[in-house]
């Protein structure tokens, strides 16, 4: 890369001070933050770069070089409260443990300008570091703008490994595959399944373990109805999918908020949960206990991929801090099946 290239990028990052000045970017730290244990000849290089390159270093540079202070930025926009409520476990005691301050900034999801604008909160609070929780952690919004501005960031819940961003998830095609096998190995044949939101990869991804394990048996029947993890796009889905002549013996919501709507409109129309109807969710949150019957579903250990997501993103500040640019991470967390009491074999015909 020559000069002039780098005086027409858009960003320009410690890194590039340091490859002009002939220096680490630790020393360009040092001399940006005015430490005293530097060389009068080396100084002078950096800031002759520094000069140069027209560089402006941001607060999060400084907090990020000095060590003396960690700030962790969360957005967070999900529609799931017992979702959220988990993940925000997870990433507070983790960032208490480990000494890191917490930023949290709520966020309309799906919305460009709203993204950017929590963004900005962020980088103007001089984060060191940013976790996403879904769905935020698959917005390209988000990402090139935190990214361009030179903040390590980690994903949660991606779906599927993204090759820009580092991630923590579990293998949501395998979970609901499981699910559904769980499902035929009970006798079950008529199967309702409520997708999530569509802006999420998890989404697609459940569906299609969904569809994989039916593929084992060619006399089971399935049929798929739109959800968006909500409870009451949950109550619209079962309201659906129990209108139907031949109504499902069981129905596999993709997360627990879903699953409970459809205990609910079963209650409501006088099924017994399970003997009438098996009712199955996704993630076990703290809804699935909560409620009459008890839920069985999928457990992603959501506060303890937050906390994952945490010490991922310090180790990639830490790197960060040496000069080294880390290469993403696809971290992989087991799931369980949970079985509990709202799921039995199918009543006798």
């Amino acid at each position: 890369m020559n000069r002039s290239t780098r005086r027409t990028r858009n960003v320009i990052t410690i890194n590039d001070v340091a490859r002009l000045a002939g220096v680490s970017p630790m020393t360009v730290s040092r001399v940006v933050n005015d430490e005293k244990n530097v060389r009068e000849s080396t100084r002078e290089a950096v800031l002759l770069a520094v000069r140069e390159l027209n560089y402006v270093p941001n607060l999060a540079a400084r907090n990020l070089a000095s060590a003396e202070h960690v700030r962790i930025g969360v957005i967070y926009s999900n529609p799931s409260a017992a979702y959220l409520s988990e993940f925000l476990v997870g990433v507070l005691d983790e960032s208490a443990g480990k000494g890191a301050e917490l930023l949290l900034v709520k966020c309309e999801a799906s919305n460009p300008d709203a993204e950017r604008i929590s963004v900005q909160r962020l980088i103007d609070s001089a984060v060191t570091g940013v976790v996403l929780p879904p769905p935020l952690s698959e917005s390209d919004t988000v990402r090139e703008a935190l990214q361009a501005a030179g903040i390590a960031t980690v994903g949660v819940a991606t779906g599927r490994f993204r090759s820009d961003l580092s991630c923590v998830r579990v293998d949501d095609r395998a979970a609901a595959e499981d699910m559904t096998r769980y499902l035929l190995d009970l006798g079950h044949r008529r199967i309702g399944f409520i997708k999530g939101h569509p802006n999420q990869t998890a989404s697609a991804e459940r569906l299609t373990g969904f569809r994989a394990a039916l593929r084992h048996a060619p006399d089971a029947k399935a049929e798929v109805v739109q959800g968006y993890f909500t409870f009451p796009s949950g109550l619209e889905a079962a309201e659906r999918l129990l209108d139907a002549e031949v109504r499902p013996t069981a129905i596999f919501a993709s997360n627990d908020d879903m699953a409970a709507a459809v205990v609910s409109v079963a209650h409501r129309r006088g099924l017994d949960v399970p003997r009438d109807l098996t009712v199955v969710g996704f993630d076990d949150t703290s809804i699935s206990t909560t409620l009459w019957p008890a839920l069985t579903t999928v457990r992603q250990p959501v506060s303890a991929m937050a906390a994952a997501a945490i010490d991922l993103l310090l180790r990639e500040t830490r790197a960060a801090k040496d000069g080294r640019t880390p290469e993403p991470t696809d971290v992989i967390v087991p799931h369980t099946l949970v079985e509990r009491q709202s799921s039995s074999p199918p009543r006798p015909a």
